[in-house]
């Protein structure tokens, strides 16, 4: 797979074609495509993420997704799931229209917020300890929209190139949007629809995400069974072969990167 060039920009906003879709691929056929809970409370996590963050409840079959532009968030029942907080994915992000808005509706429903020196930015704690940054953009042309990933890292570098040989990610940086005092930037990987990947320092090793509320993320790809013939033949080990799901076009396959991250590989996720 093509090694993609350096480039240096601050991701904020993007337009996205449409409520109901996912970024187009990029040139190696994958865009990311959603996050997947392991929650003690799905009632509680549906409660946070459609009637406070705005998603739209939608369904693939029977598979239920929570759509937002540029991703889904899926959620699965899970007594045994611990926080992320230790894990090699610590949090993700959203951008929004309204900060204000979305402020007073996380302190109307009492939830714990962790202000940045930005306060522009703040950090929301959604049930099972799911961090969830956010930060308002007046010009983003929907309400919310999908922003990044973190990643807590002891090798950035390492996971920049990993990611841009498996998905095609663009390596970049991007400045940190919380550090007024000391500005800085953050590495990242950039997927199609300005969504990053960010990689921060960290001195220790990380946990996996398998059985962490924030359990994998998942990629869209073109041509499943020929996407995973090219990881296995650029040395990528998958974790499950290509299998349907019964009840719909959904095809997935699973894949863990070296650092513990799971990932599922989706075709036709979608409604």
């Amino acid at each position: 797979m093509k090694f993609a060039a350096l480039s240096l920009f601050l991701t904020i906003f993007t337009s996205l074609p449409a409520w109901a879709q996912l970024a187009p691929p990029n040139p190696e056929g994958a865009t990311l495509a959603h996050v997947h809970l392991a929650v003690k409370d799905v009632a509680a996590q549906k409660k946070f993420w459609i009637d406070i963050m705005g998603g739209k409840l939608v369904k693939n079959g029977p598979l239920e997704l929570i759509e937002f532009p540029g991703v889904y968030i899926m959620l699965r029942q899970s007594n045994d799931a611990t926080p992320p907080a230790g894990a090699i994915l610590d949090h993700f992000g959203f951008v929004v229209k309204d900060m204000p808005a979305m402020v007073a509706k996380w302190k109307a429903n009492s939830l714990e917020m962790q202000p940045t020196e930005n306060p522009n930015e703040i950090y929301v704690v959604a049930p099972d300890g799911i961090r969830v940054e956010v930060y308002g953009v007046p010009r983003l042309p929907t309400p919310i929209q999908m922003n990044h990933l973190h990643y807590m890292a002891t090798d950035a570098g390492g996971m920049q190139a990993w990611y841009n040989r498996a998905f095609g990610a663009v390596i970049s940086k991007r400045a940190c949007v919380g550090c007024i005092t000391k500005p800085s930037l953050i590495e990242t990987v950039n997927m199609p629809g300005n969504v990053n990947f960010s990689f921060s320092i960290s001195k220790d090793k990380r946990a996996p995400t398998k059985g962490r509320s924030i359990d994998h993320i998942g990629f869209e790809v073109k041509d499943i069974e020929g996407y995973v013939k090219d990881l296995e033949a650029n040395g990528i080990k998958m974790d499950e072969p290509v299998r349907a799901i019964p009840n719909t076009k959904l095809k997935i396959a699973y894949l863990t990167d070296p650092w513990g991250t799971r990932i599922e590989l989706t075709e036709n996720l979608a409604p």
